[in-house]
């Protein structure tokens, strides 16, 4: 298991997670001088579901000149502010070399006979960037990959411990209905928000809709999108800006 400080980019824009350990905790305590705390998921967020407009929050970190890591520059102005979750966005993001779906494919290609279910891009207190992927197989059993986001290597797959048949009976059906794969769901996602996917993960809907969740990071501001996408016809179903 992982014991360094670590935090996560994308923390999920729903209240729970079928597929995933509820919760993800922020420890990060600097980078570079940046980064002073975790802000709240909630606060900042606007969601568009039929055209509302976003809002925009109040900011706390000063911003400067950079590059992600497809080319992109961001240079803000001298007054634009960051908020804790940009700064993270912003010191790590530039950092990534191997893209999300490189390393999707290196956790598929680490468990033969795979099927991917979600992948994020975590970061550790250096600024070391690594994705956590998790993959199944047609029965429902799911492995979990970690992919230096630098190098691409993936290290040993882990074995989920904790599913009962129930759970692996519903991985295994969303897998199975899922017609659309996590790229092109991501496609439609960059689609309408330039920038870098930092998450993409199988789930369901409360009305029991499959879907792909992706989240987009802008190198403009480094706000995050997250895109809810119907995984059987690539229909948004949802789109939240959190602009934290």
């Amino acid at each position: 298991m992982n014991t360094e400080c670590s935090f996560s980019l994308t923390r999920r824009h729903r209240a729970s997670r079928r597929l995933r350990a509820a919760g993800l905790v922020c420890a990060v305590a600097a980078m570079g001088g940046l980064v002073t705390g975790c802000g709240s998921e909630d606060d900042g967020a606007s969601r568009k579901t039929s055209g509302s407009t976003p809002t925009t929050s109040a900011a706390a970190v000063a911003a400067a000149p950079s590059k992600t890591a497809d080319g992109d520059s961001a240079s803000p102005s001298p007054g634009d502010r960051f908020t804790d979750d940009q700064a993270e966005r912003k010191a790590l993001v530039p950092q990534v070399k191997v893209p999300y779906d490189k390393a999707l494919k290196a956790a598929t290609d680490a468990v033969p006979g795979s099927k991917p279910v979600s992948i994020e891009l975590q970061g550790a207190a250096n600024g070391t960037p690594w994705w956590d992927a998790d993959v199944a197989k047609a029965d429902g059993g799911k492995f979990t990959v970690r992919v230096d986001a630098v190098s691409g290597k993936a290290d040993k797959p882990r074995a989920e411990t904790d599913e009962d048949t129930d759970d692996k009976r519903q991985l295994a059906g969303l897998l199975d209905k899922a017609q659309v794969t996590p790229e092109q769901a991501a496609a439609v996602a960059t689609g309408r928000t330039k920038g870098t996917v930092s998450s993409v993960e199988l789930d369901d809907t409360d009305q029991g809709v499959t879907i792909w969740s992706v989240d987009v990071i802008s190198p403009k501001d480094w706000t995050k999108t997250s895109y809810d996408i119907d995984a059987a016809n690539k229909k948004v179903l949802q789109e939240e800006v959190d602009r934290d």
